[in-house]
C-alpha cells in the first residue's frame, strides 16, 4: 500500500495480515514511491515487488521472505519511459519467468502512461533478465472501458484467474478531473470485454478506485477472494472514505 508521510510524500509500505482484517506495518520502500504491487515468484524464486517512482515503473526483486521483510533488493530496475514524456505508472505483475534465475528471466507487467500528458491510457511492458525493458500500448484494453462513456483516466488493474478463467479488475474515471466518477470493471481476457463491478457498502459510496483481488484461502480454510479498494473522498459515504478491505 502507500500513503502521504510527514514529508509529504507518498511512501509505499509492505503490511502484514493473519485475519484479512488487522493489518501490521512492516517496512517501507522509501520517498517517491506509490501505486505498490506484489507477486510471489513461482518455484519458490522469491518476491517481486514493482511501484510507480516519481512519474516512472520501478521493480525490485527480493530472493526470501526475510530480504522482503526487511533487506535490501538483490536487483533493482528502473524503467526509463518511452510511451509517455509526463508518466508512466500503477503497475501490476502478469507473470514471471525464471529461466533459471532473475538474471534469466521474462517478466510481464501492465501499468498505465500518461497519453498525450492529458489522461492515463493503459500500457503492457516485458522485462528481459531484469536489464531491457519493452513497453507497448494496449488500446483494446482502453477500448472495453470507453465503450462505457469512460472519458478521464484509465488506471489501475490487477489480474485474476478464477475457475480457470483469466480475469481482471480496472479502474476507469467517467470524467476527467471528477475523482467522483471513478468505478471498477471487471475485464474479461478471453472475450475482451468489460462489465461495471456491482460494489455496495454499508452506507452507500458510489466511487471506487484502485482496485485489486486475490484468490486465497480464507481463515477458516474456505476459498475467498480479498478486495482493496481507493474509496475518494468525492464519492464516499459519510465515515467510508480511504481504503476498503474485504474478502468473500
Amino acid at each position: 500500500y502507500h500513503s502521504t508521510l510527514a514529508d509529504g510524500r507518498f511512501h509505499a509500505a509492505l503490511a502484514a495480515s493473519a485475519d484479512l482484517l488487522t493489518w501490521h506495518h512492516i517496512r517501507d520502500f522509501g520517498p517517491g514511491s506509490s501505486q505498490p504491487t506484489l507477486a510471489v515468484v513461482p518455484d519458490g524464486g522469491g518476491y517481486l515487488a514493482a511501484w510507480e517512482q516519481d512519474y516512472h515503473l520501478a521493480l525490485r526483486y527480493f530472493p526470501t521472505r526475510d530480504t522482503l521483510f526487511g533487506g535490501p533488493p538483490l536487483r533493482a530496475f528502473d524503467a526509463r519511459r518511452t510511451l509517455s514524456r509526463c508518466a508512466e505508472g500503477t503497475p501490476n505483475v502478469y507473470s514471471v519467468l525464471l529461466n533459471p534465475d532473475i538474471d534469466h528471466s521474462i517478466i510481464t507487467l501492465g501499468g498505465h502512461y500518461w497519453w498525450r500528458c492529458d489522461r492515463d491510457r493503459q500500457l503492457m511492458a516485458t522485462l528481459i533478465d531484469f536489464e531491457r525493458w519493452i513497453a507497448v500500448p494496449r488500446p483494446e484494453l482502453d477500448e472495453a472501458l470507453l465503450r462505457w462513456g469512460v472519458g478521464g483516466n484509465i488506471g489501475g488493474r490487477d489480474p485474476i484467474t478464477f475457475f480457470n478463467r483469466s480475469y481482471g479488475v480496472i479502474e476507469g474515471q467517467h470524467t476527467k478531473g471528477d475523482f467522483g466518477s471513478w468505478r471498477t470493471y471487471v475485464y474479461d481476457y478471453a472475450a475482451g470485454e468489460a462489465e461495471p463491478a456491482t460494489i455496495r457498502t454499508d452506507a452507500g459510496s458510489t466511487a471506487f478506485a484502485n482496485p485489486h483481488v486475490t484468490a486465497l484461502t480464507a481463515p477458516d480454510g474456505r476459498r475467498a477472494l480479498a478486495v482493496s479498494l481507493f474509496l475518494p473522498g468525492e464519492g464516499a459515504a459519510q465515515g467510508e472514505g480511504g481504503q476498503l478491505i474485504y474478502y468473500r
